[in-house]
């Protein structure tokens, strides 16, 4: 009903930037959250960052100040800007969707997941 296709990961240096970006694409009728999680080697998934349909934005501890989401609504497009990035934000990154289908049902959508590494 509602795909999620991620992109923008990879390896950088501790101390760069990188852009993740993830389209909703299906039968949509309205998006109500957009957001980014992510998982660590040997850990749970946490939340990074979410964006509701009026802006409205949360993030961790762990990356305000450095991590910016950010949405287009007429693309159904979510990105996540990451600054000053280190080694512990090393993980798969995954988008996730809370969205109303034409059918009048709520899904909870989760991307395939983009692996982000910081390293020297």
């Amino acid at each position: 009903q509602v795909q999620l296709v991620e992109s923008g990961g990879g390896l950088v240096q501790p101390g760069a930037s990188l852009r993740l970006s993830c389209t909703a694409s299906g039968s949509i009728s309205s998006i109500y959250v957009m957001g980014w999680y992510r998982q660590a080697p040997g850990k749970q998934r946490e939340l990074v960052a979410t964006i509701t349909s009026v802006d409205s934005t949360f993030y961790a501890d762990s990356v305000k100040g450095r991590f910016t989401i950010s949405r287009d609504n007429a693309k159904n497009t979510v990105y996540l800007q990451m600054n000053s990035l280190k080694p512990e934000d090393t993980a798969v990154y995954y988008c996730n969707v809370r969205a109303l289908t034409t059918a009048r049902v709520i899904v909870n959508a989760w991307g395939q997941g983009t692996l982000v590494t910081v390293s020297s």
